[in-house]
């Protein structure tokens, strides 16, 4: 029973994107991310729509790991971020900096500065398919 409620415990903290700070308490995705749609609009291409959101993340939350059906351009809108894609070096942008991150590439974002950031996030996904899949 201990070791699957510490399997159990491991999985979820994985997933949930632990800050790495030291002198903060780590926060949890679930608790320190939030996520607005804005827009949704099928483009009329055969099956492809357009989603706009505006995410914000406390300072030190990072997302889960996960990808797109579609492909993502990430906007700054505040604060500093850290982009992980797959296969790639981190890349540190700032407000007035933008990111394309390719259909299915999976990836997290942080927030790395000391004050919350928002991102404006341009899907352009495959039509009746959810916005954000989980990655292990």
């Amino acid at each position: 029973m201990k070791r699957s409620l510490l399997l159990a415990s491991a999985i979820f903290a994985s997933m949930i994107g632990i800050a790495h700070a030291t002198d903060a308490p780590a926060k949890s995705w679930q608790q320190g991310l939030s996520r607005t749609d804005l827009v949704k609009q099928d483009l009329g291409a055969a099956d492809r729509e357009v989603v706009q959101a505006r995410v914000d993340f406390e300072s030190g939350v990072t997302s889960p790991r996960h990808a797109h059906p579609g492909v993502e351009v990430a906007y700054v809108i505040s604060g500093t971020f850290e982009y992980q894609l797959e296969g790639r070096a981190p890349v540190t942008l700032k407000a007035g900096e933008s990111l394309f991150i390719p259909e299915g590439v999976a990836h997290v974002a942080k927030n790395v500065g000391s004050d919350k950031a928002s991102e404006l996030a341009t899907y352009i996904l495959k039509k009746g398919e959810p916005v954000l899949i989980l990655k292990p």
